[in-house]
């Protein structure tokens, strides 16, 4: 079983890592004196306030106070756990991750386990698609629908066979093996003991995240039964509001993906992309997220939602849009193609054809998709149905980030309701605007205080700010039995410091990560941003604080070894002990 990675190589990976790249691959950031700004994706704001510094490999948000190194940038942004984030800035480094042996394996690292397991169920019910005697109701099945045998091996779709155990025969031939087969959602566990089969006689969709790795399934049966489709359960590794299917193949096939269609089902994925509509995703079968959308707007600018001609696609279709109006900033563009009564994108695409759908003149922007069903719902000859429309609209208004998009939104809406902007306006500020869900990521925090900082905060903040200066420190034991709170940290802080000359900021954060210490190194080193800029010799000022550091010791010891005993008490190391500190302190001591 794999160990933990060994810090020293988090380190490094930090150290080759350039958190300005890493971050503006999913938020544009332009540059504002040494440091880059940008508005904050966390939560909305108007103005940047959103820090990314190059020289500390760290970001801070002074609106939210989100902040981190590279690795909790991945973290957040992402909804990701702290090995998947490693491993992603390994990968862009090209680099092999280590792992200490002899230790027991953290939970996190058994993921890549699971992960490894899907990769074998994928395998499994693809050559029983190929091989199984029951293969050819699959086989025909999909050439009902039109699907070939090149988008099907693009898809890897396989075919689980009717029966209880024909995967449990086959990967589970142990207890473990059985009980890591449920835990990614591939079997059930009896009330009476054991294990069965959660697909059967269905056709098969395996599910990729981004990085292309097997996380679930989707399975479609084949003749009649309930559920027509079955998905994977709730997994560690599968969390089905944020996974989107057929993201990962349209990301191998356009590294510049123009648009995104959203659709439903697995199978409208698989007829799009049969009629070469290759940039298509599925919401596997749920509403549209706040997850889902910021996911999908990290690869491309303009999403186009294609949901069913039914009442339930009508509802997806406004729920999709609530989902949108907060992740609207500048540049991004969403649109609805609304099917015809009793239609879907499959339907739609082998009756029209692909230049029927790839047509921009019939598919609707948001704005109008928004105005006109406010309109439609509201009788607009009296005040009174005006007014309710201003009701209805202001909730939704207050949803849009601040920009050219909400104000031109707001004049129509002030046009169709006969009122001024102005008028609208004081009731858009009473709204409470949403802030960006991660789940379960962190949380908007309190910008850090900005209150007095003690002796040894100041040196902790100094060093942060610059670590080579805790080299100056030659001997980190002469920081033992400091009377000052923090003292003992500072010591550890060296001391970690020396064992690692070249070790910088981001480096430091991420070996005190999730210790009662991380906090307070991340208000001090926002407070070292502030306080520190501007003065030029870092270096002496570390070493005054430390000797009034030492002169705040030597009188604290002194006035302990006169106050506690006599002098004719004391050993003869003591006196010596204490003539030197009178020496220092031009001091004398009482008799």
């Amino acid at each position: 079983m794999s160990g933990r990675i060994p810090q020293p190589f988090i380190d490094d990976l930090l150290a080759r890592t350039d958190i300005v790249d890493v971050i503006d691959g999913y938020v544009p950031l332009r540059k504002a004196g040494k440091n880059h700004q940008a508005r904050c994706p966390f939560h909305e704001e108007k103005t940047p306030s959103f820090t990314v510094s190059q020289d500390k490999q760290f970001y801070h948000c002074f609106g939210c106070g989100a902040n981190g190194s590279a690795i909790g940038f991945l973290m957040e942004y992402n909804n990701i756990g702290f090995v998947e984030a490693v491993e992603e800035l390994a990968s862009r480094a090209g680099l092999e991750i280590p792992r200490e042996g002899g230790g027991k394996a953290a939970k996190s690292d058994s993921l890549t386990e699971l992960y490894e397991l899907m990769e074998l169920v994928v395998a499994f019910y693809r050559r029983q698609l190929r091989e199984h005697p029951q293969a050819k109701r699959a086989v025909d099945y999909l050439k009902k629908r039109d699907i070939s045998g090149e988008i099907a091996a693009e898809f890897e779709i396989g075919f689980a066979p009717a029966g209880w155990d024909n995967l449990l025969k086959h990967l589970g031939g142990s207890e473990q093996a059985q009980q890591r087969l449920a835990r990614i959602g591939m079997t059930i566990e009896r009330d009476n003991g054991g294990y069965y089969d959660r697909f059967r006689d269905r056709v098969m969709f395996p599910i990729r995240d981004q990085r292309g790795r097997a996380i679930g399934f989707g399975g479609r049966i084949i003749d009649d039964g309930e559920p027509k489709y079955l998905n994977s359960p709730e997994t560690p590794i599968f969390h089905k509001g944020r996974e989107l299917y057929g993201l990962y193949q349209a990301r191998k096939r356009q590294k510049e993906i123009e648009r995104l269609y959203v659709v439903e089902g697995y199978m409208d994925v698989l007829a799009l992309a049969q009629y070469g509509v290759h940039n298509a995703a599925a919401t596997l079968g749920t509403a549209a997220t706040k997850d889902h959308i910021e996911k999908l707007f990290r690869n491309t600018s303009r999403i186009v939602f294609c949901f069913d001609g039914d009442e339930a696609g009508s509802k997806a279709a406004w729920r999709a849009m609530v989902e949108t109006l907060p992740a609207l900033k500048e540049g991004r563009q969403a649109f609805f193609l609304f099917m015809p009564e009793g239609e879907d994108p499959d339907s739609y695409i082998r009756s029209r054809g692909r230049a029927v759908l790839e047509d921009p003149a019939i598919a609707m922007p948001l704005s109008d998709y928004l105005i006109n069903t406010l309109k439609e719902n509201n009788d607009l000859s009296s005040r009174e149905g005006r007014s309710r429309l201003l009701d209805q609209a202001v909730p939704y208004l207050s949803k849009l980030p601040g920009g050219a998009l909400r104000q031109m939104i707001l004049r129509d809406i002030a046009g169709i309701a006969h009122t001024p902007v102005e008028d609208i306006e004081p009731l858009l500020k009473g709204e409470t605007r949403p802030r960006r869900a991660a789940s379960p990521g962190p949380r908007p925090r309190r910008a850090p205080g900005r209150g007095e900082t003690t002796l040894v905060g100041r040196i902790i903040a100094r060093i942060l700010y610059q670590p080579e200066l805790a080299m100056r420190i030659d001997e980190p034991d002469v920081l033992d039995d400091m009377p000052m709170p923090g003292a003992p940290f500072l010591k550890e802080l060296v001391e970690f410091i020396h064992a690692r000359p070249h070790i910088r900021f981001a480096g430091i954060i991420e070996n005190w990560r999730g210790t009662k210490y991380e906090t307070r190194l991340i208000e001090l080193a926002t407070t070292s941003e502030e306080v520190l800029s501007e003065l030029d010799d870092l270096d002496s000022e570390v070493l005054d604080a430390l000797d009034r550091m030492q002169t705040q010791k030597r009188k604290h010891l002194l006035k302990k070894l006169t106050t506690v005993t006599r002098m004719s008490e004391l050993t003869e190391e003591t006196r010596a002990e204490l003539r030197a500190l009178t020496s220092r302190q031009n001091l004398t001591p009482e008799k």
